[in-house]
C-alpha cells in the first residue's frame, strides 16, 4: 500500500526573488528596484571582476555581512547571466526613473506650484507618484504603492522557494549572495502567495502520498530523488498546548516570544530554528500551537519580518498585526501591502496607542523610537500586553532617545511587570540597510553617526525605572548560532552591546529584580 509522507522538520526554506534571498525591501517594486541596481548589481559586478577576492573576504569573520559573494569561480557564468538580466529588467528602468525624478525635483522645485512638473516626471513613474512639498518647501514624492503592485514592475514569476536539508546551525550570510539550484535541493517556481506553499507546510502535520505531493507542487521526474530526501514517514512531534489557569511565555530566540493564556496565543517577531541535533537547547516549529491567534510584528527589518518563517506559519496564523505607516515614502513601504502580496489575507494595521484583544490577551500599541538611522520610518511599534493580572512590555529594539515619551506612556498605562528589550546599541550605519535607496552620495561622517541602534545601559535602565519593572529580559541580539544567516554580528565579552547589557542586568539584580539576557530557550509560567 502506498505510504503517506510528512515534510521533515529539518527542511530549510529559502524564499527567493530573482535568485536573491527575500526580505521585505525586495517585495515592493520601488525598493526592489533600488536594491537590484544599487546592491545586487554592484555585488555581482564586483564578483565578476574579482571572484578570488570575494572568496577570501567571506572567510574573514570581520567582514561578515559585507558585500561579498559566497560563491566559487564555477558560478561565474551564472552570475554574469543574472547581472545581464538585472541590467535589462523593468526594475532597472524603475530604479533609474527614481534617480531622475529626485534630480528633477532638486533642480526645478523651488517653492512654486509643482503642477507644471508632472510633465517632467520620468515615463516609468508617470501616474505612480504624487509630487509634494513639506512645510519647509522641501520637495519630494509619494509613491502610489497599490498601483505599482498592479504594474509590470511587480512580477510574482520572479519569486520561488528553495528547499534543502539542514543538519546544523551554520548557514552562510544570505543577503549578499544569489542562490542557484544545487544538487539535493528542490526549487519551487511559485509566487509567495500561492496556495501550493500552504499545502507544502501543512505536510509537517498532514501527510500525503508522494505522487500527490509531487503533482500538487508541479515538480518533474528529475526532482524525485531530491524531493524524497525531504520527506519522511515519521510523524512530527505533537505540540502540547498550555492549559494552565494563568499564562505562559516561551522564548524562541532573538525577539520571538510565544505568549499563551486561556486557549489564546500571541507570537512576536517570528524567527525560528529548525529541528536537528545541536548543542544549544531551543524551541522550534514543533513547539508552536496549531493555531496562532495573533502575530505581532514590531518593525520592518529582515530579522523581525522574516519570510522564511512567516510563510511556513501562514496557514496557522489567524491575524497579523503590523504598524501603520504614512504611505508612499520610498524608505517606508507598507508592511500591510507587502504581506498581502505574499498571501497573508488577515493583516491588521494599528497605530500608536490603539488596543486589541485576543481572548484574555489585551494589547496596546506603543511608540517605537530609534533603530532606523533617523529616517522618517513610521512602520514600527512596541507592544504592551496585559494578561490575567500581569503586564508585559515587548519593546524590541526601541531606543530611549526621548524619556519624556515613556513618561507619557507610563502615565497612561501604569507599571510593567516584565520588559523585553533588545540592546544592540552599536548598530550598523544607516546605509548598511537603506543605502540603496539613496540617490545622492551621503557623507561618511553623517552615515556613521546615524546608526541602526537600540538602547544602551543608560537608556535601557531609564525604561526599567520609568515603568518600575519587576523583571527585565534582554534579547540575545543575534548571538543564537542559527541566526548568522540574517545577522552580521559576532560578539565577544568586550563588545559594546554585551558590556552595556551586562551593566543593565547587574544594576537590576543589585535591586533584587529578576534580570537575564535570554539565549536559546526560556519558559516562564505566570501565576
Amino acid at each position: 500500500m502506498p505510504e503517506d509522507f510528512y515534510l521533515r522538520p529539518n527542511v530549510v526554506v529559502e524564499p527567493l526573488v530573482h535568485h536573491w534571498y527575500a526580505w521585505s525591501h525586495l517585495i515592493p517594486p520601488a525598493t526592489a528596484a533600488r536594491n537590484e541596481t544599487e546592491r545586487h548589481l554592484r555585488i555581482m559586478d564586483s564578483f565578476i571582476q574579482a571572484p578570488e577576492a570575494h572568496a577570501a573576504a567571506v572567510k574573514d569573520p570581520k567582514l561578515l555581512g559585507g558585500p561579498f559573494m559566497d560563491l566559487s569561480r564555477d558560478h561565474l557564468d551564472l552570475v554574469k547571466q543574472l547581472a545581464d538580466e538585472t541590467r535589462n529588467s523593468p526594475l532597472a528602468r524603475l530604479s533609474q526613473a527614481i534617480c531622475q525624478l529626485d534630480a528633477m525635483l532638486r533642480e526645478n522645485a523651488k517653492g512654486y506650484s509643482l503642477e507644471p512638473l508632472y510633465e517632467m516626471v520620468p515615463e516609468p513613474l508617470k501616474g505612480y507618484v504624487e509630487l509634494v512639498y513639506d512645510l519647509h518647501n522641501n520637495a519630494s514624492f509619494r509613491l502610489l504603492e497599490p498601483l505599482l503592485y498592479k504594474s509590470d514592475f511587480y512580477d510574482p514569476k520572479l519569486q520561488s522557494i528553495m528547499l534543502s536539508l539542514i543538519t546544523g546551525d551554520e548557514r552562510p550570510f544570505v543577503l549578499s549572495t544569489p542562490r542557484f539550484k544545487e544538487k539535493g535541493s528542490v526549487q519551487l517556481p511559485v509566487p509567495f502567495a500561492s496556495e501550493q506553499i500552504d499545502f507544502l507546510f501543512r505536510l509537517k502535520d498532514e501527510p500525503a502520498r508522494f505522487t500527490e505531493i509531487k503533482g500538487h507542487l508541479g515538480l518533474k521526474d528529475e526532482d524525485d530523488e531530491a524531493l524524497s530526501a525531504l520527506l519522511s514517514t515519521t510523524p512530527t512531534r505533537k505540540y502540547q498546548p498550555y492549559d494552565g489557569k494563568a499564562a505562559r511565555w516561551r522564548y524562541f530566540g532573538h525577539a520571538c516570544i510565544l505568549l499563551e493564556a486561556g486557549g489564546a496565543s500571541i507570537l512576536t517577531d517570528p524567527v525560528l530554528s529548525y529541528t536537528y541535533e545541536n548543542n544549544v537547547s531551543r524551541y522550534t516549529y514543533e513547539d508552536l500551537p496549531d493555531v496562532i491567534d495573533c502575530v505581532l510584528i514590531t518593525h520592518n527589518h529582515q530579522d523581525h519580518l522574516l519570510f522564511e518563517t512567516l510563510l511556513q506559519l501562514r496557514s496557522r496564523i489567524r491575524t497579523i498585526v503590523v504598524p501603520r505607516n504614512a504611505g508612499g515614502s520610498l524608505q517606508d513601504p507598507s508592511m500591510k501591502l507587502i504581506l498581502r502580496q505574499c498571501g497573508f489575507k488577515n493583516v491588521v494595521e494599528m497605530e500608536e496607542m490603539e488596543e486589541a484583544q485576543f481572548g484574555p490577551l489585551h494589547i496596546t500599541t506603543l511608540p517605537f523610537f530609534g533603530e532606523h538611522g533617523d529616517l522618517d520610518v513610521r512602520t514600527k511599534l512596541a507592544y504592551f500586553v496585559r494578561v490575567n493580572g500581569h503586564s508585559l512590555l515587548f519593546a524590541a529594539d526601541s531606543c530611549n532617545i526621548s524619556p519624556e515619551m515613556y513618561r507619557h506612556v507610563h502615565a497612561e498605562l501604569g507599571d510593567v511587570d516584565a520588559v523585553f528589550l533588545g540592546m544592540e546599541c552599536s548598530g550598523a550605519p544607516m546605509s548598511w540597510l537603506y543605502g540603496p535607496l539613496l540617490t545622492e552620495k551621503m557623507e561618511r561622517a553623517h552615515d556613521q553617526s546615524r546608526r541602526l541602534a537600540g538602547s544602551n545601559f543608560e537608556r535601557g535602565n531609564a525604561i526599567v525605572e520609568q515603568f518600575r519593572c519587576k523583571e527585565v529580559y534582554v534579547y540575545a541580539m543575534g548571538q543564537e548560532p542559527w541566526l548568522n544567516y540574517v545577522m552580521s554580528v559576532k560578539y565577544t565579552p568586550e563588545s559594546h552591546p554585551i558590556v552595556q547589557s551586562n551593566q543593565l542586568l547587574e544594576a537590576c539584580r543589585a535591586k533584587g529584580m529578576i534580570a537575564e539576557r535570554l539565549f536559546g530557550e526560556r519558559e516562564i509560567f505566570l501565576s
